[in-house]
């Protein structure tokens, strides 16, 4: 009903009736051109005069009476009458001025209880993980900010974490330099040929643990490895510092995509890569030792019903190799997981594994100096295998006493096989 007054008042409807009196008011649901429940009808006004609403209240029955008033005549009225202006004439816009000044009101409060200025510069570093190509194309630098699902138990990132981190650089790499093609890391000359790149050997050695909110920086680049290969290197920096968090070397070879097979580098893929390899010595001395034959009866600690999920899987349909270290991880005790942590490892991978796979991990300790407070530190043979006996990958991994655990002395730890 009010609604109906208000679009009234705004929206004078045209009437032949004659002028409305200055003093006669017709009160709702009275007289053939009152305003009633079911709509309005609004008297004719002169053609120069707007519309004035006028509601009384009796003061026995409560009743209100809404009049309309023509602009032009006086009012007279019991009550003294205030001027006419041209503000008096407006509509009562309070309750929206109230609605907008609460809005803001809110709104002012929440900004105040966020803090849009970034605690350290390096928040700002590389916001948008694009990273930026170095030295003629030759090396690739991005930079990520460690994420809080990306730690583990003791607060630091996960070896997983940072072995992404590298994957994500090299294929950046592949892109920013314009030769990526439709497969995973692939060129175009390679996507023609359905070839694929695999990797056969990772060294990795970690000098510290990054924790929330730091920033590293990621640099890698590439380099021939014989007459078949490619090796491609990555060094770890924290952003703020500069100190080496992570240096790390890899080999790669090509596998049709089609027979799983291992291939040549075409020559036409070597024109396509071959100005991008770097004149430059691996960034870790390459590991030569010879793995130890390790079966399942004579392995310390086996973790077998190891199943890919189908998030494991990548674009070219095999696990991840990132995967793989998670891994042969499960089957390391959880006495060195809680006393110590990975300093570096060596891997070769044999073979891909892929849906439907059921693996088994296998560790065995070949070197325990936890007690020795000179050289503390533990060496571990690793196996993963299908449950069939092919071998996937074969590791080493070397174990140093947590930082944070100081100069605490750990017994030696004791060996054992489980189910």
């Amino acid at each position: 009903m009010v609604a109906s007054v208000a679009s009234s008042a705004f929206f004078p409807a045209s009437s032949s009736a004659s002028p409305v009196s200055a003093k006669s008011t017709q009160p709702i649901g009275e007289g053939p051109q009152s305003l009633g429940v079911r709509g309005a009808v609004a008297k004719s006004t002169l053609s120069s005069g707007a519309m004035g609403v006028k509601a009384q209240v009796s003061a026995k029955t409560g009743r209100t009476n809404v009049g309309l008033k023509s602009e032009i005549h006086k009012v007279e009225e019991d009550a003294p009458s205030s001027a006419r202006t041209f503000y008096n004439q407006l509509p009562d816009w309070s309750f929206l001025f109230a609605a907008i000044t609460t809005i803001f009101l809110a709104a002012e409060k929440q900004f105040t209880l966020i803090d849009w200025k970034p605690r350290r510069p390096d928040m700002l570093a590389d916001a948008f993980g694009l990273g930026k190509i170095m030295q003629d194309g030759l090396v690739f630098r991005q930079n990520f900010s460690i994420r809080s699902y990306e730690i583990g138990a003791d607060r630091t990132a996960s070896i997983e974490t940072l072995m992404n981190h590298l994957q994500e650089t090299a294929l950046n790499h592949v892109k920013s330099v314009g030769l990526m093609g439709d497969g995973y890391g692939s060129t175009p000359e390679m996507s023609k040929r359905n070839l694929i790149w695999v990797v056969t050997k990772m060294q990795v050695a970690v000098e510290k643990y990054p924790s929330w909110e730091d920033v590293v920086e990621v640099d890698t680049w590439v380099a021939a490895s014989g007459k078949n290969g490619m090796r491609r290197d990555w060094h770890v920096r924290d952003f703020r510092t500069g100190q080496t968090v992570m240096r790390a070397t890899s080999v790669w070879v090509m596998m049709n995509k089609q027979t799983r097979r291992l291939a040549k580098i075409p020559e036409e893929v070597k024109a396509e890569i071959v100005s991008y390899f770097m004149d430059r010595d691996p960034i870790l001395d390459e590991d030569r030792n010879k793995f130890p034959k390790l079966e399942a009866n004579c392995a310390d600690h086996v973790e077998r019903g190891l199943t890919p999920r189908w998030g494991d899987l990548d674009v070219n349909q095999h696990v991840n190799n990132v995967k793989y270290i998670g891994w042969i991880l499960e089957s390391a005790p959880i006495s060195i997981l809680e006393s110590h942590e990975l300093a570096s490892m060596t891997l070769e991978y044999r073979r891909e594994c892929g849906r439907g796979s059921v693996l088994q991990s296998l560790t065995a300790i070949s070197n325990n100096n936890a007690g020795d407070l000179a050289e503390p530190g533990i060496e571990c043979q690793h196996l993963l295998s299908l449950e069939t006996g092919a071998e996937i990958m074969k590791g080493r991994t070397k174990w140093r006493l947590k930082r944070a655990q100081g100069l605490q002395s750990y017994g030696p730890i004791q060996a054992g096989i489980a189910n």
